[in-house]
């Protein structure tokens, strides 16, 4: 059965993410833009659209998780957990500054709404698989949501953690990757390809779609069909352009962990008015 989403809000929503993410980091003069703006639908449509969350209660025991593997493209998640009343919107205004919470990287101590302290790449993916086997052993109902990035499953952590999800039948796990093709080095097939991906996942034990990964109707179809899945985790390898949204840093390696200019961030925020 398909999901009804209201297309419109959510396109809204995400644009209002995206103008968020533009202002962040022109204001810290850092971060990490391009795969903050490839992975919006997939956050977007996750917060808005598919968790249950309590921003009056973050720590709900029977909440659903999300972890953001891919912790560089913190400021994604940030606007999320804003838009979703977490904390007030004029608190990504001090992103990366010395003694506010919202830092470079997501931090569970320190940020309402934050289910596990990222950065390191690939151990992000292992946090969840042991939220997953929580919720099994303790009978909870709750789904673990994930986003990995496609430069980061070159990590070997990332097939352990693939390995024992199987494993341990872990069909409350829903990670998504956000393929954009690109990485601080170059294109993530050469640097060190991680192709073929699909196959390799299926390998693994998991259930795979691939999907249009800013396309919120594929990603809700995408999701119900990892929801029905039994005994095994599922992955949602999400086909996304990095910097997406902003013509010119779209596909743009430069643009992986550059923060805008102000002249830049008034042309970007023209595009996405």
């Amino acid at each position: 059965m398909e999901k009804m989403i209201d297309q419109q809000k959510l396109e809204e929503t995400a644009k209002q993410i995206r103008r968020d993410i533009i202002a962040m980091l022109t204001e810290a003069g850092s971060g990490h833009p391009g795969g903050s703006l490839s992975a919006t639908e997939i956050v977007t449509y996750l917060y808005f659209a598919e968790m249950q969350v309590d921003p009056q209660n973050p720590s709900w025991s029977d909440r659903d998780r999300f972890v953001l593997s891919k912790g560089h493209a913190a400021p994604v998640l940030y606007a999320a957990l804003a838009g979703r009343g977490f904390f007030p919107r004029e608190e990504l205004l001090t992103i990366r500054k010395i003694n506010r919470p919202l830092q470079g990287h997501p931090d569970m101590k320190k940020v309402p709404g934050v289910d596990m302290s990222t950065g390191s790449l690939g151990q992000g993916i292992s946090a969840a698989v042991g939220m997953g086997l929580a919720g099994k052993l303790d009978k909870k109902a709750y789904r673990v949501f994930a986003l990995l990035g496609d430069g980061e499953i070159e990590e070997g952590q990332v097939w352990e953690a693939a390995m024992a999800a199987a494993h341990y039948k872990l069909d409350n796990l829903i990670a998504f990757l956000d393929h954009n093709g690109l990485q601080i080095d170059g294109p993530v097939t050469e640097v060190m390809s991680p192709e073929p991906i699909e196959d390799k996942f299926r390998a693994f034990g998991w259930q795979v779609e691939r999907v249009n990964g800013h396309s919120f109707t594929e990603i809700a179809a995408a999701v119900e069909a990892a929801k029905r899945v039994q005994d095994k985790p599922a992955l949602i390898i999400a086909d996304t352009v990095k910097g997406k949204g902003v013509s010119f840093m779209e596909n743009q390696l430069g643009w992986h962990g550059n923060a805008p200019s102000k002249e830049q961030a008034e042309k970007a925020l023209a595009e996405l008015a």
